[in-house]
């Protein structure tokens, strides 16, 4: 378990009331699963920490499951007994989506990872929930397609479509709502059903795919997707480009789009963040706002992109671009992006990191930017910022003392004064981190009273006794 969620800053979440499974329960469960079923202390407090600075809050028990029908067996044993059921992929989340707020079954999908089919001429790959994107990506090896959504970690395709993840390629290829074809999931009944055809569009009933994706395990268990796959591109190229400040990296993307430039990556570190991947990583980057990008393609059309942007570049201040083509190099290049998270946990000596993450329409993001790095240094506050800015998202880590409580609060502050400001411009309290626990609050004003209460209404008809992650997402009552 990472260190830095052994003391965390959030206090533990009330419970409504802890439902455990009984004797019996366990009982049925360990003649079904024998070693496979854990009731250790050091592997309930694994399956109750997530990367979130919320307290750990650990399930009565823990189930490694290996196929679809064993999850189904689980769901049906505790939905009798109105047991808590919690999904676990990688455990990656950091919004408190996995913490067993109300006790209950942890179904772990890590030994459920197999690579069920590819399917190159449909550009559709199968794999069980439990698979991660970087065992998606080594099947595919060799095959001329990749699996493109990447969101930093390497976390579970069950648990990117549960949390509807993107990151750093989302500007071309899209998030994993765009990417997800079909789902396999087990009902509140532990029944199984299939969301969707694997054919590229349908207009028979309800989209239940898109209903489960971004769902964070509330109202079903994903347990096999269906997802798309992309051809590698003839040529790539990454480029890293410094400014004198953010607002001119963001700009810089943001004419770039709208001059029609197909960026295949757009990143944005900002100079604390950049000081921070040196001191981790031991580079010599400029500390300066970065931008790191990628362009793909033929080599003649990678030239004009590159032109283009160059040249954007140029007007906003930026310095001249340091350019990378093999593979090796591109990720000697991308490393530093790649690091960005655990290195800002170092800045600050026996901190941890209160994380939270904003996204606002293209339009606004460099006033969003600039606005939010106003008020870090208004508060006086530690926080790295970075993001996606070729989709609008961002993310900053306000490191705190966990032992100090004005810092803490200041803290919270800033996370309530950040989401309000993306909704001021017309965006959303999460862009790609989910709701879990900490974003709750905030539905009501982004989405309006009714339509929250239909959200409610969803949860409701698809499970009834509230036992998929119970206290996620929205409140039951």
């Amino acid at each position: 378990m990472n260190a830095h969620v052994m003391d965390p800053v959030r206090p533990t979440v009330a419970a409504t009331g802890r439902r455990a499974p009984s004797a019996e329960l366990l009982a049925a469960l360990r003649g079904r699963f024998a070693a496979r079923l854990s009731t250790a202390d050091s592997v309930l407090l694994q399956h109750g920490s997530d990367e979130s600075s919320y307290r750990p809050q650990p399930p009565d028990a823990v189930v490694f499951v290996h196929d679809t029908a064993e999850a189904a067996f689980v769901v049906k044993a505790c939905a009798a007994e109105r047991v808590p059921v919690i999904a676990f992929g990688v455990g990656s989340s950091i919004e408190g989506h996995l913490l067993a707020v109300e006790g209950g079954v942890c179904i772990d999908f890590s030994q459920m990872n197999a690579v069920l089919a590819i399917r190159t001429g449909d550009l559709t790959a199968t794999v069980q929930a439990g698979t991660t994107r970087n065992q998606l990506n080594a099947a595919l090896a060799g095959t001329g397609f990749f699996f493109s959504v990447d969101p930093g970690a390497d976390a579970s395709i069950g648990g990117m479509v549960a949390t509807a993840a993107s990151g750093t390629n989302t500007v071309r290829y899209g998030t994993m709502r765009d990417n997800v074809v079909s789902l396999a999931v087990v009902t509140a009944q532990g029944e199984v059903i299939r969301t969707a055809s694997h054919a590229r569009k349908s207009s028979a009933g309800y989209n239940l795919t898109q209903l489960f994706c971004g769902s964070e395990g509330t109202l079903g268990l994903i347990t096999e997707a269906t997802v798309r796959i992309h051809p590698h591109p003839e040529v790539v190229a990454a480029a890293v480009v410094h400014f004198p400040t953010v607002r001119a990296a963001v700009d810089c993307v943001i004419e770039s789009i709208q001059l029609g430039v197909p960026l295949a990556r757009a990143e944005m570190l900002d100079a604390l963040t950049i000081q921070a991947v040196n001191a981790h990583s031991r580079t010599a980057l400029t500390e300066k706002p970065t931008l790191f990008l990628e362009f793909a393609g033929s080599q003649a059309q990678i030239d004009e992109q590159a032109a283009v942007v160059r040249e954007i570049a140029s007007g906003h201040g930026g310095g001249a671009f340091q350019w990378a083509s093999r593979q090796e190099e591109r990720s000697r290049l991308w490393t530093p992006r790649h690091h960005a998270y655990f290195a800002s946990l170092q800045l600050k000596s026996g901190s941890r990191s209160m994380t939270t993450d904003a996204c606002v329409p293209l339009s606004a993001l460099a006033s969003c930017v600039e606005e939010t790095l106003d008020d870090i240094a208004a508060h006086g506050l530690l926080a790295p910022v970075f993001g996606h800015v070729g989709d609008g998202n961002f993310h900053c880590l306000v490191l705190v003392d966990p032992d100090a409580p004005d810092e803490v609060a200041a803290a919270e502050a800033f996370s309530h004064r950040l989401v309000q400001r993306s909704l001021r411009h017309g965006g959303t309290s999460t862009g790609e981190h989910g709701v879990g626990l900490h974003k709750m609050q905030y539905l009501v004003e982004e989405h309006g009273a009714v339509a929250v209460a239909l959200m409610r209404s969803v949860k409701r008809a698809f499970d009834p006794q509230n036992i998929f992650n119970p206290g996620k997402v929205v409140s039951f009552g």
